[in-house]
């Protein structure tokens, strides 16, 4: 890059971009995870009296329930290890009673640690600031009772479920269960029970296999989790707030791709989203049922933008949007933006405010979710409008 940057653009730029490829059975237990996953839910004394970095609050009516699951798939062999079954750390978030549970912390200090490290912010920002991000997740907090549609959400490359909280806690403030996944040896530090942290084994490894094994990998993972939530022997005890008839997938970057993958896969995922992820795994020749389908992107450079949204927005055969954000970048549609810009750390070249990206994220993927699940007429998905002058609308 040619253009001189500033010291914080850079040091934010750090935080935001991923790894270089990332631009491209039965529960255990059935219960909450045990060990260092779910011992560090909630922070230290210390760590609440420290000023906090504050996720954007949600805008439902409701508060957020948060539980962590621990699911391990016996039928299959982990492909990034090479041996041992499959696992897969899950935050379900639902929407709660006002006035229960208690504060859940947003990332363990271990993970926290390595996403620092591995961007090269160690140095810069404390362990404790990132951990202890403030956000309005309660663990134990009692569920509102009914049947509520089901949103799964699939993190980007090398990257922590938690950087879609403000996503996950805005879908269950309105009424609908999330479950955020961790796929196994998919991000830089992740925490399992037992003590165990586990690390990006996939990094390498997909440099060999390529990112559609990515994708088709969580795509195994996602129709495993929907046995597990929706199955005769649920491993969540709060299963029964699940409607399994409305059920969709999001997600960022390959998460986003696998959106596809898995909807290919599996005829139980009626809708998905794609925030800014490369399509690994193209859409069949046959199209996706006529289910519904948004693109929603960085700001487009260049026609197209990308090459393999051209090439799959033809067999997209059911209701569909290609959408972006004028000032956006990658990391757009994920929490960066909102801690970064709490910090200081400005990028000029992405001028999208952090807590605006959260918004206009939040307004679409939602108004997506509630048109193609609750059946809602939602106008903002129709074309331009004056309150949002970033939003393009783009018919390839």
């Amino acid at each position: 890059m040619t253009r001189r940057r500033t010291a914080a653009a850079a040091a934010l730029l750090a935080l935001l971009l991923p790894l270089p490829l990332a631009a491209a059975g039965t529960a255990a237990a059935g219960t909450p995870a045990a060990g260092t996953a779910a011992a560090a839910d909630s922070p230290s004394a210390a760590e609440r009296s420290r000023p906090a970095v504050q996720l954007p609050r949600p805008t439902g009516r409701f508060a957020v329930g948060r539980e962590d699951l621990h699911l391990v798939d016996r039928s299959r062999t982990d492909p990034w290890a090479g041996s041992g079954p499959r696992e897969l750390m899950v935050t379900m978030r639902y929407p709660a009673r006002r006035d229960t549970g208690s504060a859940a912390r947003y990332l363990t200090r271990e993970e926290a640690r390595l996403l620092l490290v591995d961007r090269g912010l160690d140095q810069a920002i404390p362990v404790e600031t990132l951990a202890g991000t403030a956000s309005a997740s309660r663990t134990g907090a009692r569920p509102v009772a009914g049947r509520h549609p089901l949103v799964v959400l699939s993190p980007g490359f090398t990257v922590h479920r938690a950087t879609l909280t403000a996503l996950a806690e805005d879908l269950a403030s309105r009424g609908y269960v999330v479950a955020a996944v961790d796929h196994a040896h998919e991000s830089v530090g992740t925490a399992f029970p037992g003590g165990r942290v586990l690390t990006c084994l996939a990094c390498d490894k997909a440099e060999e296999t390529g990112m559609r094994a990515v994708s088709d990998n969580r795509a195994r993972d996602v129709s495993f989790l929907l046995d597990r939530l929706t199955g005769p022997h649920p491993a969540w005890r709060h299963a029964g707030l699940i409607d399994p008839g409305r059920i969709a997938m999001a997600g960022h970057s390959i998460g986003g791709a696998s959106a596809i993958a898995a909807m290919a896969a599996d005829p139980r995922i009626r809708a998905g989203v794609n925030m800014d992820g490369g399509n690994a795994t193209p859409v069949p020749a046959n199209g996706l049922g006529g289910r519904p389908f948004l693109l929603l992107g960085a700001q487009q450079r260049g026609p197209g933008g990308n090459a393999t949204w051209d090439r799959d927005w033809p067999l997209l055969d059911g209701w569909k949007r290609w959408i972006t954000f004028d000032g956006s970048d990658h990391f757009t549609f994920s929490d960066f933006p909102a801690i970064g810009e709490q910090l200081g750390l400005n990028d000029p070249e992405t001028p999208l405010p952090g807590a605006r990206s959260v918004e206009l994220t939040r307004r679409y993927v939602g108004a997506f979710l509630d048109r193609h699940l609750r059946g809602e007429s939602r106008p903002v998905l129709d074309g331009p409008s004056a309150g949002a002058p970033e939003v393009r609308f783009h018919a390839p």
